[in-house]
C-alpha cells in the first residue's frame, strides 16, 4: 500500500528538489534548461560516453529512494543521432537488487538473476512493445516520450520476484529529461479529466495525466500526434 506521501502520485524531481543537487548527483555535462515548448525546466544530459555524465538519484548509492508505487513514468526526449542509457535499481521483497536498464545500445534482451538489459527503440510508439524497426541512435525527429513502467510485473516475468521499492534511478546520456514519477495509478495520456468522468475510468484504475507532469498540447491538437506513449 501506497504511503501517504507518495499519494496519489509523487514528482520526484520536485520531492527530491534535483535542482539544489542536494540529494541527487550529477556527473559530467548536466544542464537545466527552459523548454519553451513544455512551458518548463528540462534537464539535458550529454556526453561521449554514458558512464561519464548522469543524473543520478539519491545522491549516494548507499541510500533507497523508497519508492513503492507500481508504476514508474519517464518523460524523456532521446538526444538526435545519438545513445541513450537508464538505469534502475530495484529492490526485491527478498531484499534483492536488480537493475532494469533500458538503451538503444543494446541489441537485444539480456538477463540475469539482478540485470535485466532491455533494447530501446526510438519511436516505437506503440504499448507493451519497444520494437519498431531496429534498436540504434535515435533519429532526428525524435519525440518526447512518456515511458511507463509497471515495475511488479517487469519483475515478476522475467525473474518470478516480488517488486518491494525504487531504490534508485540513474540517467545517463544522450537525454533530455522533463521528469520522474512514481504512483500506484495508470496515467492516461490524452485524456481529460471530463472525459475521464464520463467513461468512470477510474473503476478500471486509469487516470488522467496530473497537470504537472502533462506535457502540453495546443488548442485543436490530438496529445497522440506530437509524443510517443511507451508501456512496458
Amino acid at each position: 500500500v501506497l504511503a501517504a506521501w507518495q499519494r496519489p502520485y509523487l514528482n520526484i524531481f520536485k520531492h527530491f528538489r534535483v535542482e539544489e543537487w542536494k540529494r541527487s548527483a550529477k556527473e559530467g555535462d548536466v544542464a537545466a534548461l527552459t523548454d519553451t515548448r513544455l512551458k518548463g525546466t528540462i534537464y539535458r544530459i550529454r556526453g561521449s560516453n554514458p558512464a561519464s555524465s548522469y543524473l543520478q538519484l539519491p545522491r549516494a548509492g548507499t541510500q533507497s529512494l523508497g519508492l513503492t508505487g507500481r508504476y514508474l513514468y519517464l518523460l524523456f526526449r532521446p538526444l538526435p543521432r545519438k545513445h541513450f542509457l537508464v538505469h534502475l535499481d530495484v529492490t526485491t521483497e527478498e531484499n534483492q537488487v536488480v537493475r532494469i536498464s533500458f538503451s538503444s545500445l543494446f541489441k537485444e534482451f539480456k538477463s540475469t538473476a539482478t540485470w535485466l538489459q532491455f533494447p530501446f527503440v526510438c519511436g516505437a510508439a506503440s504499448e507493451g512493445t519497444a520494437q519498431r524497426g531496429a534498436p540504434g541512435a535515435a533519429a532526428a525527429d525524435v519525440r518526447w516520450t512518456c515511458l511507463v513502467l509497471d515495475l511488479p510485473s517487469i519483475l515478476a516475468l522475467y525473474l518470478s520476484r516480488r517488486y518491494s521499492h525504487l531504490r534508485g534511478v540513474k540517467l545517463c546520456c544522450n537525454l533530455l529529461v522533463k521528469n520522474l514519477c512514481t504512483s500506484d495509478l495508470l496515467f492516461e495520456p490524452g485524456v481529460t479529466f471530463a472525459e475521464a468522468r464520463l467513461g468512470d475510468l477510474s473503476c478500471r484504475g486509469i487516470a488522467p495525466m496530473p497537470r504537472e507532469l502533462a506535457f502540453p498540447v495546443p488548442k485543436g491538437e490530438k496529445w497522440h500526434d506530437l509524443y510517443d506513449y511507451i508501456r512496458y
